[in-house]
């Protein structure tokens, strides 16, 4: 299995914190954020990870982070020149790095504990699928993506931003995918807001039945907004110094 890490968009929300770097290359706690969802790759028994950035920030990540020797794996990078492309656009930047390999897909801003190196396995026994990972929380917000999944951990509808919610399981950005993957995504049509939408691509395999969920104990999304920033800050030290978290 191979991953990606993606670390592009405009961070907006972030200004003026992001007018000079990209938002992933700001401090949580004691490292830059970007450490974070390379670290998971790490303890998942990824090797090889394709980090993909905007064209503006591309050396910075290169420069701070070099061949990816530090964390025991090889780094690749790869310039999402549509900022507005959305997630699915940028796992395409992939298709010739992946060489028909599963999938590990990380957004850049996302901080956990988890460790994926289990459902790393069980996806790569399976012939077809994918696997997306939720937490439970307080979906009325209408800020993600809500999961409504069985006993099992089969998932029966994913969706984005819904009014009225049918589960408190929200999607965070951790997906896992099989080599068919990049045939979905090129088949998927621009949203009303002109994004290949990540939610587009799991509900394929939604439809065939072979998307399955679990769930994280604790998650933060660090990119938001200058409250998630601080309280990603705040939650990681907390977590640290407790023996919790490296």
């Amino acid at each position: 299995m191979k991953g990606i890490v993606l670390a592009g968009g405009l961070a907006t929300r972030l200004r003026p914190l992001t007018r000079v770097t990209n938002k992933h290359l700001l401090p949580v706690y004691k490292k830059p954020m970007i450490y974070y969802p390379i670290e998971a790759m790490v303890r998942a028994g990824i090797k090889e990870v394709l980090i993909t950035s905007s064209a503006d920030h591309a050396g910075h990540f290169a420069n701070l982070l070099g061949s990816g020797e530090e964390f025991g794996l090889t780094l690749y990078y790869a310039i999402q020149e549509n900022p507005k492309g959305g997630i699915s656009d940028a796992i395409l930047l992939g298709e010739e790095f992946a060489r028909k390999e599963k999938l590990l897909v990380l957004l850049g801003d996302g901080i956990f504990n988890y460790d994926l190196s289990n459902a790393v396995n069980r996806l790569e026994q399976k012939e077809k699928g994918a696997t997306v990972f939720g937490i439970q929380m307080p979906t009325e917000s209408g800020q993600y993506g809500v999961i409504e999944m069985d006993e099992s951990g089969k998932v029966l509808s994913i969706v984005e931003k819904p009014e009225h919610p049918k589960s408190n399981i929200a999607q965070t950005g951790i997906y896992m995918y099989d080599e068919r993957a990049f045939e979905f995504i090129h088949s998927l049509k621009p949203s009303e807001r002109g994004e290949l939408e990540v939610t587009d691509l799991n509900n394929l395999y939604v439809k065939e039945g072979t998307l399955s969920c679990e769930l994280l104990d604790w998650w933060i999304d660090a990119g938001t907004s200058y409250d998630e920033l601080l309280r990603a800050n705040n939650l990681v030290a907390e977590k640290v110094k407790a023996g919790e978290f490296e």
